[in-house]
C-alpha cells in the first residue's frame, strides 16, 4: 500500500498548489472592493442580471468566481463613501460581466460604482437574441434600464452622485454605449454592407439567418433612445460602425474616448472604430494600441479562461496594456464626468 500512499500525497500536492495558484491569481485592488450579483427587468418585465462593484471597508476574499475570472473581492459587503460616480459598462457579443471585470475593479478602487448588465440572449450562456430585429435596440434599452435600477432601486442608490454618471462599450457593448449617448444608426446598411464587404459579423449574422440581412429588413425604424444622464462614454473596437457613418453620430454631444487595435480582425478598423473616429472628429480622444487583437480588451486571462479569447500577439502584454488603459479611462471619466455638455 506504500505506492498508493505516495500517490495520493502526490496528488494532494498537485491540488494544493494549483488552489494555490489560482487563488494567488485572483484580480486584486489596492484597495477593498465589494461586489454583488443582483438583478432588474427591462420596460418589457425581462430580468436580467447586474454585476455590481463598489468601494468598500470589508475585508476582501479571492474566492468569488464571476464567469471564468477569480476575484478578491467583498462579497454583499457594505458600501462605503457617498456621492459616488457611476459607470455602466456593455459587454460584447458572447461576453458577461466578467467580460471587463480588472476595469471594473479599478473603477471600483478609484472610488466608482460600476454596474455590468448581463445583456439577454447575448450572452456567453445564452445567443437566443443575437442578429434578431430586436437584438440591438434591446441591448440600448438594457442600459437605460441599469442606469434606472442603479439610481432608483438600488439598496444603495442614495449613495450615487446622479450628475456624474459614465459608460464603457466593447465591440456590440461599444455600439450599444454609442446609441446610449445619442447615435442613430441606419441598420439597413447592415445588408447592403455585408453584400458588399463581408467581415465577421456578417458571417456571424448569416450563420443564425439573421432578418437584419435582408436587404429591406422590417421594423428597423426605431429610434435609439438617448440617456442625457450618461456624460462621458469610452468606446473599444465598435462593432457595427458602417451603420453609423457619415451622420449617424451627430447627435453625439458627450466626450468619447476611442480605442481600436491595430490587429483587429474581428472588427475592422477600417469599417468600424475609422468611421467612428473621423465622424466624431474632434470630439473624440483616440487611442490606437499597437499589437492587440479584438480580444486584447478583454480581461487578462487567468488559468480558466478559454483559449479563443486569450490568444495576443507574440510580445502583447496584455496586463500591461490593461494596466495602461484602465489608468487612461479613470483619468478620462475624471476630467469628463463633470464638464458641461452643451
Amino acid at each position: 500500500m506504500k505506492w498508493f500512499r505516495r500517490v495520493l500525497i502526490v496528488l494532494i500536492t498537485l491540488v494544493c498548489g494549483l488552489v494555490g495558484y489560482v487563488l494567488l491569481t485572483a484580480l486584486r485592488t489596492e484597495r477593498p472592493v465589494g461586489f454583488q450579483i443582483t438583478q432588474t427587468t427591462d420596460t418589457d418585465g425581462s430580468p436580467f442580471a447586474i454585476g455590481v462593484w463598489y468601494p468598500t471597508q470589508a475585508q476582501p476574499w479571492p474566492t468569488t468566481l464571476l464567469g471564468v475570472v477569480l476575484m478578491n473581492v467583498a462579497r454583499n459587503a457594505p458600501i462605503s463613501g457617498d456621492a459616488l460616480p457611476l459607470v455602466v459598462i456593455s459587454h460584447g457579443n458572447g461576453g458577461g460581466p466578467a467580460s471587463h471585470a480588472d476595469l471594473a475593479l479599478a473603477l471600483a478602487n478609484a472610488g466608482y460604482i460600476v454596474a455590468a448588465p448581463m445583456h439577454t440572449g447575448d450572452n456567453y450562456a445564452d445567443q437566443s437574441a443575437f442578429g434578431s430585429r430586436s437584438w440591438l435596440h434591446r441591448r440600448t434599452s438594457e442600459l437605460h434600464a441599469t442606469i434606472d435600477y442603479m439610481l432608483k432601486q438600488w439598496p444603495s442608490h442614495d449613495r450615487i452622485n446622479a450628475e456624474r454618471i459614465g459608460a464603457f462599450g466593447f465591440s456590440a457593448g461599444g455600439f450599444t454605449v454609442l446609441t446610449a449617448v445619442g447615435a442613430q444608426p441606419d441598420l439597413r446598411l447592415i445588408a447592403k454592407h455585408c453584400a458588399e464587404l463581408p467581415e465577421f459579423v456578417c458571417k456571424l449574422l448569416s450563420t443564425v439567418k439573421s432578418p437584419l440581412l435582408n436587404a429591406n429588413p422590417p421594423s428597423l425604424e426605431a429610434e435609439f433612445l438617448p440617456d442625457v444622464r450618461i456624460k462621458a462614454a469610452v468606446v473599444a473596437a465598435p462593432g457595427l460602425g458602417f451603420t453609423m457613418a457619415p451622420h449617424g453620430l451627430d447627435p453625439i454631444r458627450v466626450p468619447i474616448q476611442l480605442w481600436g487595435a491595430a490587429n483587429d480582425s474581428n472588427v475592422p478598423y477600417a469599417t468600424n472604430t475609422k468611421l467612428v473616429r473621423e465622424a466624431l472628429s474632434a470630439r473624440v480622444e483616440f487611442h490606437s494600441v499597437a499589437g492587440a487583437g479584438h480580444f486584447s480588451f478583454l480581461t487578462p486571462c487567468g488559468l480558466l479562461a478559454p483559449a479563443e479569447i486569450c490568444a495576443d500577439q507574440r510580445g502583447f502584454d496584455r496586463k500591461a496594456f490593461h494596466r495602461q488603459m484602465n489608468a487612461s479611462v479613470i483619468a478620462f471619466f475624471e476630467k469628463n464626468m463633470n464638464a458641461e455638455i452643451h
